[in-house]
């Protein structure tokens, strides 16, 4: 594949002649407001069809290089081409090599909608349709006495999801008009009965409208009900039977059971319990708090490592936005809006993208009237980075908030570089 960074002194047209694409085939991939409009340090995503695909491989015990030429297709002298400078009788567990390979990756994926208006987001779902594992309807909530009930209408998107071939969820969460409610995911919790409430009524549901199955988005549980969530999770497990436990979780480096946001995560045991584990490795900068990149590599690398350690990751999704945010500098107010959309806005301002190397983020700054802003998103350097990371890991797969959010760049690199499953 080939990312082509923008200098100056750049044209759409000298990039097209350069790749011998059109230049509408390159405005569309990456969504570009339009044929004339690009500024420095703005990636773009020349689509071709790639043959060979160069993966990332940690070594493990046993491995060596005549067993890896054959897995993934390849020979022994192309390995040590993309690996120049290794020694073949030095190699070492955890070592990291680059695999030249015909053979892609295999992921399951997640898309979250929230369905405010079906007939908007259908035709998104529809294209996507091959892109797409699971989705996850966000459309319930549940009462103090542990009784599910609907907050949006989900018929459309489930029973076009199940034409589709996708695997619809039931999304359920502590959700209330004030936000996510720890005192009503707790008290329910810690209840046998409204435990038991909450589970008849989610299978209820599940059956009336034809899902697959759940997945929990419980967040902020006090930490004291740890063992009340793993309690919940296996008997609604029993209750599913062969239907899909997907339970979301926010994302931490260690262990601390006393924190308020993630105590009530105890990742082996929720490992254990679900079907898949779907780690939220997003918001690490967030609305209201320092302009930060939104997902950065650095730290999704150690978040994923912690996951892994605890959890199998043939079970483990990571969480990618299709989101980016905008932050006004002298509060940090902050503004979200689409990936694409923060790219678009970049080149209507007229300034330079920046791109952060440890973050793998991109970012730029633009000024409203007298007001700074900061603009941290994604694109496609982002999203390869960490497409590697789950390949390099051999996680489960990705889920992605939320399908809405138009983010082209990343789908053509999904369709080109992976095989959904």
């Amino acid at each position: 594949m080939t990312i082509h960074v923008v200098q100056y002194g750049d044209s759409l047209w000298k990039i097209a002649n350069q790749y011998q694409l059109p230049v509408a085939a390159i405005v569309e991939v990456n969504g570009l407001p339009s044929e004339n409009a690009i500024i420095p340090g703005l990636a773009l995503y020349i689509p071709d069809e790639a043959i060979v695909h160069i993966r990332p491989y940690m070594l493990k015990a046993g491995d060596n290089l005549w067993q890896l030429s054959n897995r993934f297709n390849t020979t022994i002298e192309a390995i040590l081409q993309a690996n120049p400078g290794i020694d073949p009788s030095q190699l070492y567990i955890g070592q990291r090599l680059l695999i030249p390979t015909p053979i892609r990756p295999q992921i399951e994926t997640l898309g979250f909608i929230i369905p405010y208006s079906p007939e908007d987001i259908l035709p998104t779902l529809r294209t996507l349709s091959d892109l797409l594992t699971y989705v996850a309807v966000v459309s319930y909530s549940f009462t103090g006495e542990g009784y599910a009930y609907v907050l949006l209408d989900d018929t459309a998107v489930v029973l076009e999801s199940n034409r589709l071939g996708i695997t619809p969820l039931l999304m359920i969460r502590n959700f209330t008009s004030e936000g996510f409610n720890p005192d009503l995911a707790g008290n329910v919790l810690a209840n046998p009965v409204y435990r038991r409430n909450l589970i008849d009524s989610l299978l209820r549901f599940i059956n009336e409208k034809g899902y697959g199955g759940v997945s929990l988005d419980i967040e902020f549980i006090p930490p004291a009900r740890r063992s009340d969530f793993n309690t919940f999770l296996t008997e609604l497990k029993a209750a599913l039977g062969t239907r899909i436990l997907h339970v979301n979780v926010h994302a931490k480096t260690e262990d601390l059971p006393t924190n308020r946001i993630v105590g009530a995560y105890d990742y082996h045991a929720i490992g254990e319990i679900a079907d898949v584990v779907a780690v939220m490795t997003i918001d690490y900068g967030y609305p209201g708090g320092p302009p930060d990149p939104v997902s950065p590599l650095w730290w999704m690398a150690q978040v994923v490592r912690y996951a892994t350690s605890l959890i199998d990751s043939r079970k483990v999704q990571v969480a990618f936005p299709l989101y980016g945010y905008d932050w006004r500098v002298i509060d940090n107010t902050t503004t979200a809006l689409s990936v694409n959309g923060a790219q678009n806005q970049a080149i209507i301002a007229n300034t330079i993208i920046e791109f952060d190397e440890a973050a793998a983020s991109p970012w730029y700054r633009y000024w409203k009237g007298l007001e700074e802003h900061i603009v941290w998103f994604e694109d496609i350097r982002s999203y390869q980075e960490k497409y590697q990371l789950v390949d390099q890991y051999q996680l489960l797969g990705v889920t992605y908030w939320q399908i809405a959010l138009p983010a082209p760049q990343n789908w053509a690199y999904l369709h080109n570089h992976f095989i959904v499953t």
